[in-house]
């Protein structure tokens, strides 16, 4: 029975621990506040991300895809530490430069057996595909079977987010400052999914409240096999987290609950929160 390594990258927002208890291997994608850059998830925290992103005066950070170099000697070291094939995870190739470059290495190592899932979505929605890839692994499936698995599978991730604030999206370039100023004088708190590696707005509730529950409600909408938590730094995000699942039945206790990290953190701003949904099949 071959063995297959798992991969995926710093945007799936597995925690360093929780990756290494699953046998995932986590490559970073780069993050730079000004002229300082870092890897993330290794030079730099979650918790770090979000000390440094709130300081006073805090350039906006800018965030880079993993070089193709970087992919290739991480599945060089799983080849000589007994691999036989590889399935790497990515985050959205439509929101990220990462997936190509993990083509790109992976045309370096044309003999060896590598393949690559186009997640189609980001944080934890890569996260929870890995975990599962990993499952699979330690069940002796193949890397084709596992990879033809992850492309059928990430149809059912859903992904909704409120946003705090406007800010963010603004600074980032993903919407215009005048849109920015006229939905911070209604109090939009809009609601972000992607969908098939586009980033799209759900909804636009004009109050905290109003966002919470409509949150509540789309999210309620799914059948879940596995819910992941997401914040950055909300101030109650295990309220949230009940209210989930009082409104979904699906138990408190099986949630994991994630920082969203510096691969993601820099397009969500402070106070984000949302959820993951790995819908049942």
């Amino acid at each position: 029975m071959s063995r297959v390594a798992v991969v995926t990258d710093s945007a799936s927002d597995l925690t360093p621990e929780q990756a290494a208890s699953q046998g995932v291997t986590v490559v970073p994608l780069l993050l730079s506040f000004g002229d300082d850059e870092y890897r993330a998830g290794v030079d730099i925290s979650a918790e770090g991300f979000w000390e440094q992103l709130t300081k006073e005066d805090a350039p906006f950070p800018r965030t880079a895809a993993a070089a193709p170099g970087t992919f290739r000697d991480t599945f060089e070291a799983l080849f000589n530490d007994g691999a036989d094939e590889i399935v790497y995870v990515g985050v959205a190739s439509k929101l990220s430069a990462t997936v190509q470059s993990a083509k790109v290495a992976r045309d370096m190592l044309s003999h060896r057996s590598i393949y690559i899932v186009d997640s189609e979505t980001a944080s934890m929605g890569v996260g929870l595909l890995a975990l599962e890839a990993a499952e699979m692994a330690g069940q002796g499936m193949t890397a084709e079977d596992i990879a033809s698995t992850l492309n059928r599978r990430r149809k059912q991730v859903r992904l909704y987010v409120v946003l705090e604030t406007l800010e963010y999206l603004k600074r980032g370039g993903r919407i215009s400052p005048a849109r920015a100023a006229i939905g911070g004088l209604l109090s939009v708190k809009p609601i972000i999914t992607v969908e098939e590696g586009v980033v799209d707005t759900a909804d636009r509730p004009r109050t905290r409240s109003k966002a919470r529950a409509r949150l509540i409600e789309l999210l309620a909408e799914i059948k879940p096999e596995r819910v992941a938590i997401l914040h950055g730094q909300a101030p109650d995000v295990e309220a949230f987290a009940d209210e989930l699942a009082a409104a979904t039945g699906f138990p408190r206790d099986q949630m994991s609950i994630h920082l969203i990290g510096s691969s993601v953190g820099p397009h969500v701003g402070p106070g984000a929160y949302g959820a993951v949904m790995l819908a049942l099949e």
